[in-house]
């Protein structure tokens, strides 16, 4: 027997929050393992490209990139209509806009820059004129902030289409249509010539997936409308063929993206490899990749939501810190990465020793952050109370004082 969905403090539903902190780790390791694959065209974008590399790490990033940032729209998605409940228009639209915008537009202008100078500096290039550190003058764009605007774009959509009734809709019938339109979506970005990403400056996103993305997040809010959390039954046949298929095409789509004409459907190569002919190459790695980006997201959830649905100090704190963790990560990553870039070790041992160290340097960043805000908060306090005793202090003081008699 599954148990019930365990909640928290604001209602948050507990096993989710977990598998967001958990996606955001696996975020940490995607970025940090550009730092060692054996690719010659990260050093010339990567914050830190370490001379020990290892083409066994060059799966970790064709892997996590196939679901990870998905997940995440997925969880946005899901609790998006929970959180816009009690909210007018407006209040949300301001409440989205403090969440995602305020500490975008804070990132942009200071994260960014930082990004460049560790980037120079790890290179010992002389550093440059200070206006060219900013995302609308930088090859890397937004970089990792990317998803902060794109997730708000998605919340003001959702506004506009959010009294559509899909709940007659069942949620095998919404994935494959949303499977469907992601296939022709592919071949419509492939066909105009579009691959890659467009930069400006506020949207920073790669074409072939941001229809793909919303499709997603769009999946996300369809299993909150449907309820599909709340079954407590589990049908053990049906999760064997489930697991063992997703498994296997998550295989082919890696076997094929490193093998096939492009290596990757969205990085196209020079020179021309087939399994069987370019179209339906094209073909088995696209349906392969969106068969296995749907499993991974089913297989996170139903392995969260089952068994790790258990309270513990340590993920209350490593979940508050997550969303400040997924915006600061990427800098702290690159000094620490700068640390140990002489060192002779394995390329897989300073994989995981910059992995874990990361998350425990950006989660304690995040959590003195919050002991000092609130230190901070508590003084304003402080000073909101001890004005107005004083001053009625004096007042009485002054009253009593006129009223003695002589």
């Amino acid at each position: 027997m599954v148990k019930k969905q365990l909640l928290f403090k604001n209602n948050r539903i507990y096993w989710l929050d977990c598998l967001r902190t958990f996606v955001v780790f696996l975020v940490i390791l995607g970025h940090i393992s550009l730092t060692y694959e054996s690719s010659s065209s990260r050093s010339g974008w990567w914050i830190v490209s370490d001379p020990l590399d290892s083409d066994f790490i060059n799966l970790l990033p064709l892997i996590l990139d196939t679901f990870v940032m998905a997940t995440l729209f997925y969880i946005s998605g899901y609790l998006l209509p929970f959180s816009i409940k009690a909210k007018t228009t407006i209040q949300f639209i301001k409440v989205k806009f403090r969440r995602l915008i305020i500490p975008w537009i804070i990132a942009v202008l200071t994260l960014l820059p930082a990004y460049k100078i560790i980037f120079l500096y790890s290179r010992n290039i002389p550093q440059e004129n200070w206006t060219t550190y900013f995302h609308w003058n930088t090859i890397w764009g937004q970089s990792w902030l990317w998803f902060l605007p794109v997730l708000f774009l998605f919340n003001m959509i959702y506004l506009i289409i959010s009294k559509i009734d899909t709940t007659k809709i069942n949620f095998i019938k919404f994935i494959s249509l949303g499977g469907f339109l992601g296939l022709i979506y592919g071949y419509f970005i492939d066909y105009l010539g579009l691959n890659g990403w467009t930069t400006s400056l506020l949207l920073t996103f790669q074409n072939e997936r941001l229809f793909i993305y919303f499709l997603v997040f769009l999946a996300g809010i369809q299993s909150y409308r449907l309820k599909i959390f709340e079954s407590s039954k589990i049908n053990i046949h049906r999760e064997m063929i489930i697991h063992s298929l997703g498994w296997i095409f998550l295989f082919i789509y890696v076997v094929g993206s490193i093998y096939n004409i492009k290596g990757s459907i969205y990085n196209p190569l020079s020179q021309q490899n087939y399994f069987i002919s370019n179209s339906i190459d094209k073909l088995i790695i696209r349906l392969s990749f969106l068969i296995s980006l749907t499993y991974m997201i089913y297989f996170l959830v139903f392995t969260f939501k089952n068994y790790l649905n258990n309270k513990s100090r340590i993920w209350d704190v490593l979940n508050s810190n997550s969303y400040l963790v997924y915006v600061i990560h990427l800098n702290i990553l690159g000094v620490l990465a700068l640390v140990i870039v002489n060192i002779n070790l394995h390329p897989i041992i300073k994989l995981l020793t910059l992995t874990i160290s990361t998350i425990l340097l950006s989660n304690l960043v995040c959590s003195l952050s919050k002991k000092l805000k609130q230190r901070f908060n508590g003084y304003k306090l402080i000073k909101r109370i001890e004005l107005p005793v004083v001053f009625n202090v004096k007042y009485t003081y002054r009253k009593t004082k006129k009223a003695r008699p002589i």
